[in-house]
């Protein structure tokens, strides 16, 4: 008798999610920041880590109350908000914060959201929880479509709206008003905003983190992936209303982050500043990249994050693939005829040009 394990029937023939992980020499295509931590961080990391390793026969502080009061310190700086210890919960990247949140606020019976083009992962969340999953549309310009979200919102009334801002893959950022609204249309369910990209949001962007005290179902997601230059370290983190936290203490695993990764995550928001020294020229390489696509006639999405969404082709893929023929990887996501780079070092970008200038349109 030949044996195959007991697969859930929706998880048949599922590929499991990943960006290609390829050895070419110019990687942009997962919105890594390019610039690994310096050597003063490094050194740093090192001493953290190897104290901890002198207590691995302990388990970590469950609660990891210094790395939550570290975090909501950097908040406070980063963003002018001041939050409670309370209010702050961390896991290990930010997707496994998103699944804690779908997992104390979705399941089976309940409805969770977003509005395409978005993160892909989302769906997945939902999947793994056994929540239903709806998903909306936005404008051809992907700003926000408040009436369409008004409409579905009362149709579904979901326990979870999930909203990226900036948006992956587009870039697109939410204003205030939109945040307030769609948190009012909401309920009693939970909006969450995704902010892992929101040190690359450009001047005069706000953060949801500023809308927190007047909504109390307001999720604001962050990561230390992609400014921090940590995306190995995997430590993603939310704030909240307390009441959400305690939510999460409920369905997290037992001492879900490690010692080390505590100690590392607490290295590096000590060294805030100097990890963060290169969102300034990330920035404007990112806006550089916009004016020089658009100077040839590409369509090119706005963006307040670390990567451009640009287009559009009759054969995203074909050019994909000319594209790797030329050492550079990008990531073929998003709306039918658009492709995603990411902001790398000013040698990748001129790379990425190059490349795609022989390349053309196809």
């Amino acid at each position: 008798m030949t044996w195959s394990p007991p697969l859930r029937e929706e998880l048949r023939g599922v590929e499991p999610y990943g960006a290609p992980q390829l050895d070419v020499p110019v990687q942009l295509n997962t919105n890594e920041n390019p610039y690994g931590p310096p050597a003063e961080v490094v050194a740093e990391i090192a001493t953290r880590v190897a104290q901890a390793a002198g207590r691995l026969n302990r388990y970590p502080d469950r609660d990891f109350t210094a790395l939550r009061s570290a975090l909501r310190d950097y908040l406070a700086a980063e963003s002018g908000v001041r939050v409670a210890v309370e209010q702050v919960w961390a896991a290990n990247g930010s997707n496994e914060v998103m699944l804690h949140l779908l997992q104390a606020f979705g399941g089976p019976g309940r409805v969770a959201m977003s509005f395409a083009p978005t993160y892909s992962m989302y769906p997945e969340y939902a999947r793994d929880t056994h929540t239903a999953w709806v998903e909306g549309h936005r404008h051809d310009d992907f700003s926000f479509d408040l009436d369409h979200a008004a409409a579905l919102i009362a149709e579904h009334r979901p326990s979870v709206v999930l909203l990226p801002s900036p948006n992956n893959p587009t870039g697109t950022a939410l204003p205030h008003d939109v945040v307030g609204q769609v948190a009012a249309l909401v309920g009693d369910g939970v909006l969450v905003i995704d902010e892992a990209y929101a040190e690359f949001r450009r001047t005069g962007t706000p953060s949801a983190l500023e809308l927190l005290a007047d909504h109390p179902n307001l999720v604001i997601t962050r990561t230390m992936s992609k400014a921090f230059a940590a995306a190995g370290l995997r430590l993603g983190y939310l704030a909240a209303d307390p009441r959400v936290c305690d939510a999460l203490r409920v369905v997290r695993l037992p001492y879900h982050l490690s010692s080390t990764t505590q100690a590392t995550a607490l290295a590096a928001l000590a060294h805030a500043p100097v990890l963060l020294g290169r969102v300034d020229q990330l920035r404007k390489e990112r806006d550089a990249l916009v004016r020089w696509l658009r100077e040839r006639d590409f369509a090119v999405a706005d963006s307040d994050a670390n990567f451009v969404l640009f287009g559009r082709f009759d054969n995203r893929r074909a050019v994909w693939e000319q594209l790797l023929d030329h050492g550079v990887l990008i990531r073929e996501v998003g709306p039918a005829g658009w492709l995603r780079v990411s902001i790398g070092t000013p040698d990748e970008m001129e790379a990425f040009k190059d490349a795609l200038t022989k390349v053309g349109r196809q």
